[in-house]
């Protein structure tokens, strides 16, 4: 009884919040003089839309065709497909409303079955965000050889909150996957060498400008030496040879896949950061500084390839030159970070507000007091991971460090054969 006065006098729903995470499938499939695309959508994105509800919030199937259209065009509104460069329009789309426990989009074929079936009966029960709206758009294209690209900007504010898994048939039967948020920047479903190249000089370029730690790091391989020569070439060169080497091992999948590996790097990191903080205090070596930079230079490829790990699925059958294109946008970035601050800290140390002995000193003391926190914050993460798998996987990048100092070792000792490696000179700091 009490149930049924709760379904006769409850208010109509107006305003919902949201679920934490949800996710949105699709399917592409270029096939004849069409493009296909099945998207399934969780009906809790639809409240603009306006579906009919009948009881305490359930959907009226019964009366829910005209809702169904304004759901198909509002699901081409939201997703814009391009045929080598050129905008899409939509030849026509089915929908349908489907069960929370439907699980026909584990495939493309299973999916447009459903689609192109029977309808739920009219009787059934779906709540208004506990569903699904399915959609079946077609579009014309002139050759599925050509390039497409997906834009999905349905509820992009929603950012992390809203994941697409994409999945796209290219026409040889070859399956590519994708993950991304909503926001994202328009998807080149089976990428041309020229997209997958300036997609990922575009991703390194914003890595390296977005990580302090980075830029803190090459930041204190500057301080002491300001001035671009040859000598300071040499240790960003070791530093770009360093991390480019676990790049190529991480894009390979050469690397130790335990849940401590990421804290594990992320404290060395930091730790790299303090220690060339103290270095700069205590006694710069321009000599030993690029065989350090080089050491150094392994963990934070490791870094760099945990953002690149995720962002591999954009690079098609370009894998090596994507790294490649990669490795050359963080190079741009700490080109850029370098020409901005070496200007800076010539104008900082010859305004003579102090003595150039403190001016190093205060740099590197607030460099170090930043590193030093991230230490302890990263070695408490460090303490909560599982290191069951530690002992194995630790095999990998000790060989990596054992081969570095090797490489290291051989060059200083060409170096010093032919008398070049003596000439190196570090300017006084007092």
């Amino acid at each position: 009884m009490l149930l049924c006065l709760f379904a006769a006098f409850a208010p109509p729903a107006i305003a919902h919040d949201l679920a934490g995470e949800m996710r949105v499938h699709a399917f592409v499939k270029p096939e004849g003089d069409r493009l296909h695309v099945l998207v399934r959508i969780p009906l809790a994105l639809l409240l603009n839309v306006d579906l009919p509800k009948q009881g305490p919030g359930y959907l009226a199937l019964g009366q829910i065709e005209p809702g169904i259209a304004r759901a198909i065009e509002a699901t081409d509104k939201g997703i814009d497909l391009f045929e080598d460069g050129r905008w899409l329009s939509m030849a026509q789309g089915t929908g349908r409303i489907s069960l929370p426990s439907d699980r026909s989009f584990d495939s493309f074929d299973s999916a447009r079955t459903l689609l192109l079936g029977p309808k739920l009966p009219d009787n059934s029960y779906v709540f208004w965000n506990q569903g699904y709206f399915d959609a079946y758009l077609e579009y014309p294209v002139q050759s599925v050889q050509s390039s497409f690209v997906f834009d999905f900007h349905i509820a992009p504010g929603l950012g992390d909150r809203l994941k697409v898994d994409l999945r796209y048939i290219a026409p040889g039967g070859v399956v590519r996957a994708y993950e991304f948020s909503a926001g994202s920047d328009p998807i080149a479903l089976d990428p041309r060498w020229q997209q997958a190249a300036w997609t990922f000089v575009k991703s390194g370029f914003a890595h390296i400008l977005d990580g302090p730690d980075h830029l803190l790091f090459l930041l204190c391989l500057v301080i002491p030496f300001r001035r671009l020569d040859w000598n300071l070439v040499g240790v960003i060169t070791a530093f770009t040879v360093g991390h480019t080497i676990t790049l190529l091992f991480a894009a390979y999948r050469f690397v130790p896949a335990g849940d401590w590996f990421v804290p594990l790097v992320e404290f060395l990191i930091a730790a790299s950061i303090l220690y060339m903080a103290v270095e700069n205090l205590i006694k710069p070596d321009m000599r030993r500084r690029w065989l350090v930079t080089g050491i150094f230079g392994l963990v934070h490829g490791f870094g760099f390839s945990f953002l690149l790990q995720s962002q591999l699925q954009f690079a098609g059958s370009h894998l090596l030159l994507s790294l490649l294109a990669f490795n050359i946008g963080i190079e741009l970035g700490q080109l850029l970070v370098l020409v901005i601050a070496m200007p800076a800290l010539i104008l900082l140390y010859r305004t003579r507000v102090a003595p150039e002995k403190i001016i190093t000193a205060v740099l590197c003391l607030l460099i170090g007091h930043t590193a030093w926190h991230w230490l302890t914050e990263r070695a408490d993460a460090l303490k909560e991971a599982d290191w069951s798998t530690a002992a194995d996987a630790l095999t990998v990048p000790v060989l990596l460090a054992v081969f570095l100092l090797a490489v290291a070792a051989a060059v200083r000792v060409v170096l010093k054969r032919q008398g070049r490696g003596t000439t190196l000179n570090t300017p006084r700091l007092d």
